[in-house]
């Protein structure tokens, strides 16, 4: 027999059980069948007659050896086996979102923001979901819902209006979208929503016509501007009466009214017409699905804003941006719109209102434990700035326009591309936005609707303020993960509209 690396066979001198070691003591405890125990085949008894009548078993020298010194080498196996095992096992394939390799991020190490465990959740509330209260038979008068800018301000605007409707007992005209300004282009109602879909799923909550009687049609309606109003603006107070002696009125809701201080009738209007009613037609919705299905899976889908217009008009100040932005920026700026300075400007960068640019989400990216190999979406419009800065990190990177064909592209009126990027941005298997805009607000809103939380929005007053502060490397990625992580689990930063939406706790 030999010892050692060898094959080992013989009886324990305490039992009556024999072990076997296999091909190797350090072997046998990476692998179940490496060391077995048998019993004898024999009783006990009839082996202690044997042995007085035979003696005890002869032993060669090197197996005398072996028995007085087996401890020598079991010992050290049974401390060395694990770490041999660690060694020597095949790398398990990471799972989505995984920890990123050494070197990756700066100070997260092993964490990873979605795998952290969640102490509250906002899901939709119960109440306006059931059936609704009815409204009266008769009604005031009819009402056009004017709305402005680009689709997620046109559906902001049109979700207020829903709910201004059944404050006033109105019947509601399909609502005009007016795009010119924004988009250069003319395209309506129809050519982004279903109809059809939208007046069957507000039944009940407030009535919405395609159509009005034509002599009430044969004039236009009589324009009531609420849109300027600050502080609470109180509609039945002020709009009511234009309804009553016109009987046909166009209004944009006002940006600064209080949902909260509605009835619960309106707010049901409102919740139900926003997040229950409001489908993407047929044609673009088709366009969309065909446009996620061909986004590597899984993915994050990033609305990226570091736009001239918007990094003009927030009045901010960066350092080390190339000329070609610069210039951009001051070309978007106009007048009256200075740049601030002094204890004003780092004032309000710690406020958070300064966009944070490419290079600085591809930091937190990082901070917060996402691979740079993940794939991204880039739910963006045309003219980011600066994008290398955050390419140069996260490669994968895919947007509308590098996965549809050019002939698609051109085609497509801006409110349909913001309809893709809307689509896809909800049905991601996550979602990060770097500033909270109309579409964000949105699209966290319908994620929570169907239960997606895979949902995060960047704090730029935690990076402002902790760069402030000297911040920089391990200690900076260490901050923003803390501070993300705070909102993560207790489910902040959504803003979602609470007379909708509930806070559970998990």
């Amino acid at each position: 027999m030999t010892c050692g690396v060898g094959t080992w066979s013989g009886a324990h001198p305490l039992t009556d059980r024999v072990v076997v070691l296999g091909s190797g003591v350090l072997v046998g405890f990476l692998s179940p069948r490496a060391a077995t125990v048998h019993r004898p085949i024999r009783s006990s008894a009839f082996t202690r007659r044997l042995r007085r009548r035979r003696g005890p078993p002869a032993m060669s020298p090197a197996a005398a050896w072996c028995a007085q010194n087996r401890l020598r080498f079991l010992l050290p196996a049974l401390f060395l086996a694990p770490v041999v095992y660690f060694l020597l096992s095949p790398p398990s394939s990471p799972p989505f979102f995984s920890i990123p390799a050494s070197g990756e991020l700066p100070a997260s190490g092993s964490r990873v923001i979605w795998a952290q465990r969640r102490l509250v959740e906002w899901r939709p509330c119960g109440w306006w979901q059931t059936a609704p209260v009815p409204a009266p038979l008769r009604r005031n008068g009819y009402v056009r819902i004017d709305c402005y800018g680009g689709l997620n301000q046109l559906r902001r605007d049109l979700c207020d209006g829903i709910g201004v409707a059944r404050l006033l007992n109105a019947t509601m005209v399909l609502p005009k979208f007016e795009v010119a300004a924004y988009w250069n282009e003319s395209s309506g109602f129809a050519d982004v929503f279903d109809v059809d879909y939208f007046i069957e799923q507000t039944r009940g909550y407030v009535e919405i016509v395609k159509e009005i009687p034509a002599e009430i049609a044969s004039k236009e309606p009589f324009k009531v501007d609420c849109s300027k109003r600050k502080g609470h603006f109180d509609y039945v107070e002020s709009v009511l009466p234009a309804l009553l002696e016109h009987q046909y009125i166009s209004l944009t809701p006002s940006a600064n009214q209080r949902r909260d201080r509605y009835p619960s009738y309106a707010k049901a209007s409102y919740c139900q017409g926003c997040y229950n009613a409001l489908r993407l037609n047929k044609k673009v919705e088709s366009k969309a699905i065909e446009l996620l299905q061909t986004i590597p899976k899984p993915f994050v889908s990033l609305h990226l804003r570091f736009e001239p217009d918007m990094v003009a008009y927030s009045r901010c100040a960066y350092t080390g941006l190339s000329s070609k932005s610069l210039d951009s920026i001051e070309a978007a700026r106009g007048e009256g719109r200075m740049v601030l300075t002094g204890d004003a400007a780092r004032l309000w960068r710690n406020r958070g209102k300064c966009p944070l640019t490419p290079s600085e989400t591809a930091f937190i990216l990082q901070a917060l434990g996402i691979p740079t190999s993940t794939n991204i979406y880039l739910a963006a419009g045309d003219g980011l700035m600066e994008l290398e800065g955050f390419t140069s990190v996260y490669k994968n990177i895919y947007t509308k326009s590098s996965l549809l064909t050019n002939e698609d592209f051109e085609r497509m009126h801006g409110n349909t591309k913001a309809a893709l990027d809307y689509y896809v941005s909800i049905n991601s298997d996550a979602y990060i936005a770097t500033f909270f805009g109309n579409m964000d607000k949105m699209v966290t809103a319908m994620r929570t609707m169907q239960g997606l939380q895979k949902t995060l929005v960047l704090s730029r007053r935690a990076f402002a303020n902790n760069s402030a502060a000297g911040l920089a490397g391990e200690q900076l990625a260490k901050a923003m993960w803390d501070a993300h992580r705070e909102e993560y689990i207790r489910g902040r930063g959504s803003a979602l509209p609470e007379q909708c939406f509930c806070e559970f706790r998990l």
